[in-house]
């Protein structure tokens, strides 16, 4: 079985909500049918004509890209410009767009933690926070025997993660009474008969917005015809999400040695660096794509170097006068590692649910600039 558009924007929703995009953002659906079954998919940090070519050799109907392809509403489609030209092959190939920028971005496993798992920074907080996940409690009550099995089927789902540990739920033994009437199909007991079973009272945490993904899988492995639940809001703070992150290397490195790791991890068609290359550094600044305009937030932070693209003029020398140092690396080669990622996820849910679809990754450079040696 292949997974639907509808499918994969379900999964997409879950790395990257799409109510976390900034303003005047154009995120989600660029265009195509989401009801049609998707044999492959592509992920890319861009469309463009290379990436196209890319999806019609794999066999893939579905391109993912974090930058968006439409930014503007379209008013006409005029074939003389190239823009648009490229929609319109794209639409006779029924080819599906879909964008996740800035909520990808500010995605607690997003653009930057990709980026900064990739450099090796342990314990990352967001460089600038801009929400906290809420979180519910969920409550159900399954009969003595199939406690492990409603347990294991809402942990795989998202729910009792606690940090590192998963599968966190407490559990007490208790009586539950129903009364099966006619046109019930009882799982135990017959219809007309007081039933008092033996069964646990499981309660679990869990993020919002996975509530309809854990619910489903509850329902899918409980053995009662009618599921017994209940739902809390808590005022617990779950993951900050935010831009950027902030985290400490394994090892303090000299700040010619992280631009050595920053060539190999990351590959970069340049790298700019700023600052004395004998600087012992532990606490690292990253943030994929553009940064230069966080720096103030950088500053506010233990940090003593800062890892992004596309850094201004004035900016750098802000950065020298408070003695921060700077490895510009550019827009596309700080953003890219996130697209492993992103493919590495997909991949794992079609094979949790069975799903045949294929998910493959751009080798396509989309970055404007070349260098002259």
């Amino acid at each position: 079985m292949l997974a639907t558009g509808n499918d994969i924007v379900n999964l997409l929703e879950e790395i990257a909500p799409l109510e976390r995009s900034l303003e005047k953002d154009n995120c989600g659906l660029q265009w195509g049918d989401l009801r049609k079954e998707v044999p492959a998919v592509l992920v890319a940090l861009d469309f463009c004509d290379k990436v196209l070519e890319e999806a019609l050799q794999a066999g893939a109907s579905f391109v993912f890209t974090h930058h968006p392809y439409l930014y503007r509403p379209l008013k006409n489609l005029d074939l003389r410009n190239k823009q648009d030209a490229l929609v319109a092959r794209a639409l006779k190939q029924d080819l599906v767009l879909f964008s996740a920028h800035t909520n990808l971005d500010v995605a607690p496993g997003g653009v930057s933690h990709a980026l900064g798992n990739l450099l090796g920074l342990k314990d990352m907080l967001p460089l600038c926070p801009l929400g906290v996940e809420e979180l519910e409690k969920l409550v159900t009550f399954v009969p003595e025997g199939y406690e492990d099995t409603v347990r294991d089927a809402i942990s795989e789902a998202g729910a009792g993660w606690i940090g590192n540990y998963s599968h966190c739920t407490y559990q007490l033994l208790g009586t539950g009474t129903f009364l099966p009437r006619q046109g019930s199909s009882p799982f135990i007991g017959n219809q007309g008969s007081l039933e008092k079973v033996k069964e646990y009272r499981l309660e679990t945490i869990m993020p919002r917005k996975r509530r309809a993904i854990v619910l489903e899988a509850l329902f899918f492995a409980h053995p009662y015809e009618e599921v017994a639940y209940d739902l809390y809001p808590l005022a617990n703070s779950g993951e900050t999400w935010g831009l950027g992150k902030v985290g400490r290397l394994e090892e303090k490195l000299s700040l010619g040695e992280l631009g050595s790791l920053c060539q190999q991890k990351l590959q970069p068609s340049y790298l700019k660096l700023l600052g004395d290359p004998h600087k012992e550094i532990e606490m690292v600044a990253v943030l994929g794509g553009s940064g230069g305009g966080y720096l103030d937030y950088v500053l506010q932070t233990e940090a003593q170097a800062f890892i992004t693209g596309d850094v201004g003029f004035h900016e750098a020398q802000k950065a020298e006068r408070h003695e921060l140092a700077l490895l510009d690396a550019g827009h596309e080669a700080t953003e890219r590692p996130v697209l492993e990622l992103v493919a590495k996820l997909l991949q794992e849910r079609f094979s949790q649910r069975g799903l045949m679809t294929e998910v493959f990754t751009s080798g396509a450079k989309t970055a404007p600039w070349y260098l002259i040696n």
